[in-house]
């Protein structure tokens, strides 16, 4: 058997329906120069059979272990992989059948480029919750389109949903570390002070379903909250005034509501341009007025959300000096 250019590696936990719709989008690629090594991380839910369907049909390995989380399970299977890069999805992702041609266009014309990202979109077929969260996950009025966007940017922090690395280089490095949130981040952070290149690949974009409601993501980003405190007591460069928007958002928006007491309206009147400004904009992308009315609900379930965990984790790691931890670790995913 020839070496695959590319392993990809997906973590798996309790999901089989979301790695099958993931290896049917496999299956349209123009590209088969690759691998897929799946790691089922302690399921309940196995996905084995489902596995088993595609063995025929595509190059696939598939193991189980207990579970530690999604960063350890990466580099397990990064150490069963053959390729020269390994590449990284998570199994609520599907991949468009162009990505691995546009990875091959941007690493013939970059060779020196160690790791890679790409940008992430809403597909068609998502529900209009799922849309308005990716809205709210990637609108420059809501994240300033940190998570990846159209422009190429050499200093790209890549996320692991949509991440490929070389293969040794990741080894080298120890790859993941145990965090079980902002995992990601840790290991771009310890890529870039390695002195190694990433690059943001815009056309190499994958289609992301993140959480299917409301109650699921404001566990996902709350957790993301927290790390971003986790990430500077790991990493004290990497805390930037940008990260303190969401927890000062719910302090402008409770400030705004009692100084309706006072009849003094400027802080309410800001939050209605803003809440209109984010309802007009997914509307038109979305060419639909309720997912722009959903984006709005979105948009503020991820900034107190996120707000809430970064101010718990900062009264909790640095005012109180405690231990790293997370939230809603028997239920994440209820």
């Amino acid at each position: 058997m020839n070496t695959p250019k590319y392993s990809v590696i997906i973590p798996l936990y309790n999901r089989p329906d979301e790695i099958k719709e993931l290896l049917d989008s496999l299956l349209t690629s123009n590209y088969n120069d690759f691998e897929i090594i799946i790691i089922e991380d302690g399921s309940t839910l196995s996905s084995e059979g489902i596995v088993e369907e595609y063995y025929t049909k595509l190059n696939i390995q598939y193991f189980k272990k207990h579970n530690e989380g999604p960063g350890l399970t990466r580099n397990y299977g990064a150490n069963k992989a053959l390729g020269q890069w390994v590449v990284f999805f998570d199994s609520d992702c599907l991949i468009p059948s162009n990505y691995f041609e546009e990875v091959e266009n941007y690493l013939s014309l970059n060779p020196n480029i160690d790791c890679f990202g790409g940008p992430d979109k809403a597909h068609p077929s998502f529900t209009d919750v799922q849309k308005a969260i990716s809205y709210s996950m990637t609108a420059l009025l809501t994240t300033g389109g940190i998570r990846g966007g159209d422009k190429e940017d050499k200093k790209f922090h890549p996320r692991s949903f949509n991440m490929g690395f070389k293969r040794l280089t990741f080894l080298e490095l120890g790859g993941y570390s145990n965090m079980r949130f902002g995992e990601d981040l840790d290991f771009s952070f310890r890529i870039i002070s390695a002195g190694l290149k990433t690059a943001l690949i815009p056309k190499a974009y994958v289609y992301h379903k993140r959480r299917t409601d409301f109650n699921k993501f404001f566990k996902q980003i709350h957790n993301s909250g927290i790390a971003r405190i986790n990430l500077y007591k790991r990493h004290p460069f990497s805390l930037k005034l940008v990260n303190f928007l969401p927890s000062s958002f719910i302090v402008f928006s409770f400030l705004s509501l009692f100084c309706l007491i006072f009849k003094f309206y400027i802080p309410i009147f800001i939050l209605m341009v803003y809440s209109l400004a984010i309802l007009v904009d997914s509307s038109v992308h979305y060419k639909s007025i309720k997912i722009g009315l959903l984006s709005l609900v979105s948009t503020y379930v991820q900034h107190f959300a996120y707000g809430t965990g970064f101010i718990k984790a900062f009264w909790r790691r640095i005012i109180l000096k405690k231990d790293e931890f997370h939230a809603y670790q028997k239920n994440f995913y209820k």
